[in-house]
């Protein structure tokens, strides 16, 4: 374990995480030149399109540091950096013992760059702060400027300036030295604390369909070994089967050859041969040959809280006849994103669909367009919602559908969030109509250097709807939020249903705030 390093790319999103992987690709000569390509570990055409990575990306790379007398196996895993897919960073968090923390230099320190941190900081991990795209400052008499992004980043890390890497992704400047860097200051993995068990134990991080293999988990070994064909054991669904296939991410799936193993440290693949989805969970742990004077479910490695989705949008075929091939595309797309809920729905104009769960608008947005390329479905959908608690004569109910509103209700309760907005202090006058169209309340700002920090808290039906927009409109551009959920709130709000030619139409009712209605 000793020549191995496991670690992460965490940042805000745009700032540069796919470009500075493609160079590690290309140093460590893992991808041939032949075959490189812009964002190479971002395959979603929609990842491309938008220049957002969306799914984590893990990838194991070879490379010999200047004087190291062997060479070190680096497990790297991508991540997106919007905050609607942090439940993928979470995951990708617990897989690793190290993070770099990459910072744009043109934009700062942004929102969800300090969340990312301290949930790499909560996780226990060694972090590498580094500074992106230093090369917009080599023409430009900007250096003034660039010392104060590296002595924000050294603060917020609690380091020396002089230990934050200065690189560009873009021509590869510096990135050598960061990656010897990685080397140099990620341990290597550790065993467990507990009493070893002798058994082989690994965590499921992500997992995706193969047509002719079954599910393939992406695990992280934590303890012994796991052999080709040993029994295996899902503990969270009782499952057993076998190890169909093993192999490492090079980034194609590479099968390893007779008599290999994944051993504790390692990050690979396991083809289950399983092909029911349910079967096979995010966060569940794999067991193999277990001892047999211990109970199994003791074997059991820490795994991740159950996501909470936040939007709630009910899919329904454009074509009743595409209804079981949208069963089998969102089964599919349930595999390799846990953040989705699914359950069945029933419109009596749209007929038979599925309620779906998301983390955020963006995640609702990127489900439905996955839906369209990758499975051709054509779906109608609703409007975003979140999840109400209703108090009633008869005690509480929980509601999503407007439409679903009791009449006997007498109080509607909605989850609150706690968001947090970074901006440059230019722009925080300009916030005063944000506060009010969104219902923010017990407001605070904080300066700090050469941008504030607004904390506040808010309905989250009014974040899941323009709110993202409507803060970049006000903010030319500049400033960015974070979100975490917080606590149910008692909701002055009212129902508004749409009729057409006289008929309810009970698809289209929304709840507004009182005092806008």
């Amino acid at each position: 374990m000793e020549e191995i390093r496991n670690f992460v790319i965490i940042a805000h999103v745009d700032h540069g995480k796919s470009t500075l992987a493609d160079r590690f690709l290309e140093i460590t000569n893992t991808v041939p030149e032949r075959r490189m390509k812009p964002q190479y570990l971002d395959q979603l055409e929609l990842e491309r399109e938008r220049g957002i990575t969306i799914k984590m990306a893990p990838v194991r790379m070879t490379y010999k540091p200047p004087n190291a007398k062997k060479p070190f196996i680096l497990n790297l895993i991508d991540t997106p950096g919007h905050s609607d897919f942090a439940y993928e960073v979470s995951r990708a968090l617990t897989a690793v013992e190290g993070a770099i923390l990459l910072v744009d230099a043109t934009q700062g320190i942004q929102a969800q760059t300090i969340a990312n941190l301290n949930a790499a900081r909560r996780t226990g991990l060694t972090i590498i702060g580094a500074i992106n795209k230093v090369d917009l400052f080599e023409n430009v008499n900007f250096t003034e400027r660039l010392d104060k992004i590296v002595g924000e980043v050294a603060e917020l890390l609690g380091v020396s300036p002089n230990d934050i890497f200065k690189i560009s992704g873009k021509t590869g400047k510096g990135v050598k030295e960061l990656l010897d860097g990685a080397v140099a200051q990620i341990p290597p993995p550790r065993a467990l604390t507990e009493e070893s068990t002798n058994a082989g134990r690994a965590l499921i991080f992500d997992s995706f369909y193969d047509d002719h293999r079954g599910i393939i988990a992406s695990v992280r070994v934590f303890e012994g070994e796991i052999h080709l064909h040993d029994e295996l054991h899902l503990l969270a669904t009782e499952t057993q089967t076998r190890a169909k296939e093993l192999g490492h991410f090079l980034p194609q799936l590479t099968p390893l050859t007779s008599g290999c193993t994944l051993s504790i440290g390692d990050i690979g693949y396991i083809a289950t041969g399983v092909r029911d989805p349910e079967k096979v969970k995010i966060g569940d742990s794999v067991i193999a040959h277990p001892p047999v004077n211990r109970d199994i479910k003791s074997l059991a490695l820490a795994g991740y809280e159950e996501p909470q989705p936040t939007a709630f949008v009910s899919f329904y075929p454009e074509e009743g006849d595409d209804y079981e091939l949208l069963t089998r595309s969102l089964a599919r797309l349930r595999l390799n994103d846990a953040a989705l809920s699914i359950e069945p729905d029933q419109n009596e104009l749209l007929g038979r669909g599925f309620k779906v769960g998301f983390l955020g608008r963006l995640h609702f947005e990127i489900t439905g367009e996955r839906l369209k390329r990758e499975f051709g479905v054509e779906t109608v959908n609703t409007f975003p919602s979140v999840r109400y608690r209703i108090k009633t004569k008869r005690g509480w109910q929980t509601i999503i559908k407007p439409e679903d509103l009791p009449n006997d209700y007498e109080e509607i309760w909605e989850p609150t969030v706690r968001v947090s907005i970074l901006l440059p202090h230019a722009y925080v006058d300009s916030m005063f109509p944000l506060f009010r169209k969104f219902s923010m309340r017990d407001i605070n700002t904080a300066i700090r250097h050469d941008h504030a920090e607004i904390i506040a808290l808010m309905p989250l039906a009014e974040l899941i709807s323009d709110f993202d927009d409507q803060l970049k409109s006000l903010s030319q551009g500049y400033a960015s939020f974070s979100y975490e959920l917080t606590d149910y709130t008692k909701a002055d709000i009212v129902k508004v249903d749409i009729f057409v030619s006289h008929r309810l139409i009970p698809g289209l009712s929304r709840f507004f705030p009182k005092d806008g209605y």
